[in-house]
């Protein structure tokens, strides 16, 4: 009998990635300067905007620097030109920049799950950005194969197990989002694994089920040695 199918987020799961979003925002709200308004409530706009934006144009670095600037001319008090805008998008570039951080005990856990069951990337973005930092964590080895979607939800879950013929109740996600990691694959009939991370993105936030024999929590993602 051929092994289950491990499905592995990437982004905040296997390395970190919205804190560098954050660190961006950081950025961009130093730049727009505004004279009334709080962080917090530029990233209101801001997370508005990106909101309108996810169905047409999706996740990614690119995307973040084209709703910055969406935000900017929404919001700026003071006059501006294309220079301004493409200074936006190039704090947004400056993300694909960073190196790979990988998060603590991936590789060795990774190495410890690839003798045991069947590995794949399961990531949502744009595919070039993911596949860019797929081969630059040095974890490529450890998978069999990667899935790489616009968007994770009950739809794309059961396209995937089409596309592996897998078997559902044998496969579990793991990942950090309850939105796109949990509950869509608990709908579409697979198990799950949550990784909680501290910087996850706030629009991936969503109250997560208890516990059970289909659901799990573990602390990091060298906890899943607990499960598997």
């Amino acid at each position: 009998m051929s092994r289950p199918w491990l499905l592995i987020d990437a982004d905040d799961t296997l390395w970190e990635n919205n804190v560098y979003f954050e660190e961006a925002f950081e950025e961009f709200v130093d730049f727009l300067d505004h004279s009334r308004l709080t962080p917090a409530e530029v990233r209101e706009v801001l997370d508005r905007i990106e909101i309108e934006n996810i169905r047409t144009h999706g996740y990614g670095s690119a995307n973040f620097g084209r709703n910055m600037r969406q935000c900017f001319q929404e919001m700026a008090e003071r006059d501006h030109d294309e220079r301004h805008l493409l200074e936006i998008e190039r704090i947004a570039e400056r993300i694909m920049e960073r190196p790979i951080e990988l998060l603590d005990g991936v590789a060795e856990t990774l190495e410890y799950l690839a003798g045991r069951r069947r590995l794949r990337l399961f990531s949502k973005g744009e595919t070039l950005e993911q596949l860019d930092k797929f081969e630059r964590s040095g974890l490529k080895s450890y998978f069999e194969d990667w899935t790489i979607v616009h968007e994770k939800d009950p739809a794309a879950y059961r396209k995937v197990v089409e596309t592996t013929g897998c078997e559902p109740d044998e496969t579990w996600m793991v990942g950090n989002s309850p939105k796109s990691d949990v509950h869509p694959a608990l709908e579409a009939g697979l198990r799950a694994v949550f990784i909680p991370h501290a910087k996850t993105w706030s629009l991936e936030i969503r109250e997560l089920p208890q516990p059970s024999e289909r659901f799990r929590i573990v602390e990091s993602f060298a906890g899943l040695r607990q499960v598997f």
